[in-house]
């Protein structure tokens, strides 16, 4: 697939899974409410003294807890999406909640490793190496890791195996198969999408910020389908 046909089929796929757009816009409002009382609780126990302090507390373990899940929940189900746009399938994946969540806790393993390898080998580049030199490296290993964790990214979602997301050789080695040029194409369009919504919304949210909150909600799950679309249907050609 070309970089116009992937943008044109993650633009209109959540279009095409409307039921499960509107389940995780819920949910996404659902997080967000919560991430807001959980803030107000937090405040509330600064603040607060005694058992009022105390309440407030435990409000805000369980609030955290609960915000958390469903972040996991919808970060797991991004996966899936890719899962889908890897094997070219125009439905939306159900809802498991154990294995996305579980997922979603190997996917934070898999992000933290692929900066934290970077970091110690320019660490330890940097006991013997000039500084301009070593800022030379910092930026390519930086940009090799961050597309070696999209590849990671969809390694996992293919596989839903830590062990092949971890596989740093061969998830650097995704990146020629697919196209260095093809991905970069494709971060930029997708970003340069993003950054017009973003002022549109911010637009409205300066004339009415209710509506403006309520678009930002929407879009942003919508941006999550679209997204994760975009980078299966990206991966389907390594």
């Amino acid at each position: 697939m070309g970089v116009g046909d992937i943008i044109g089929d993650a633009i209109s796929y959540p279009f095409k899974n409307i039921k499960a757009l509107v389940l995780y816009a819920i949910l996404g409002i659902i997080a967000g409410v919560i991430g807001g009382a959980t803030v107000l609780s937090i405040t509330a126990s600064i603040t607060s003294q005694g058992w009022a302090g105390f309440a407030f507390s435990g409000l805000t373990v369980v609030g955290f807890i609960v915000f958390i899940l469903v972040i996991f929940l919808i970060e797991g189900y991004a996966l899936d999406i890719i899962k889908f746009g890897i094997e070219r399938r125009d439905d939306s994946p159900g809802i498991d909640f154990g294995r996305q969540i579980t997922n979603a806790l190997k996917l934070i393993v898999v992000t933290i490793v692929y900066y934290v390898v970077p970091a110690i080998i320019v660490f330890v580049l940097g006991l013997f190496l000039r500084d301009w030199i070593l800022t030379i490296i910092s930026i390519i290993l930086f940009l090799i890791f961050t597309l070696a964790n999209f590849m990671a990214k969809c390694r996992l979602a293919k596989s839903d195996s830590l062990g092949e997301a971890l596989a740093i050789g061969e998830a650097i080695g995704d990146i020629s198969k697919v196209g260095l040029g093809k991905i970069i194409a494709t971060i930029v369009i997708i970003a340069i999408i993003l950054v017009i919504i973003a002022f549109i919304i911010g637009f409205i949210s300066g004339v009415n910020a209710t509506v403006g909150s309520i678009l930002l909600g929407i879009f942003a799950v919508y941006f999550v389908f679209f997204y994760n679309r975009a980078i299966g249907l990206l991966y389907s050609e390594a």
